[in-house]
């Protein structure tokens, strides 16, 4: 088995893709001519991105949207930089909400936390040091 891909139901997906693509560099993959389902390159794992409508199909008894939670939800995705300070500014001029700064962590690592428009949290950070 292996990790295919992370999916975070949205209200606009092609909103979601541009952001990513402004906010962190990324490139979008995908997007279906529905415009229900989108996915960014980021390595190995992708970052999709499908419309509530599906979520509500899926799930029917209905889901947390990340999108309508006033705080972070309780999951996170890591986007790995060299430079986490650059990337933290540039995330919020194009609309992320700062939840914590660039830091330095004990072991090494610097860190810092958005909270972007559609409600996914990312974390953003340098490579964890051997």
């Amino acid at each position: 088995m292996k990790f295919g891909y992370t999916i975070l139901y949205v209200a606009n997906v092609e909103a979601s893709l541009s952001f990513c693509e402004r906010a962190f560099g990324l490139q979008r993959r995908f997007l279906h001519e529905s415009g229900t389902y989108g996915e960014l390159e980021t390595g190995q794992t992708l970052l999709a991105f499908a419309a509530h409508e599906l979520g509500f199909h899926h799930f029917p008894n209905g889901y947390v949207a990340a999108d309508r939670s006033s705080q972070p939800i309780g999951m996170e995705i890591a986007l790995v930089t060299e430079d986490v300070a650059a990337a933290h500014a540039n995330a919020v001029a194009e609309g992320a909400t700062s939840l914590a700064l660039p830091a330095e962590m004990p072991w090494g690592q610097t860190v810092s936390w958005l909270k972007c428009p559609d409600g996914l949290v990312v974390e953003l950070c340098t490579e964890v040091k051997a």
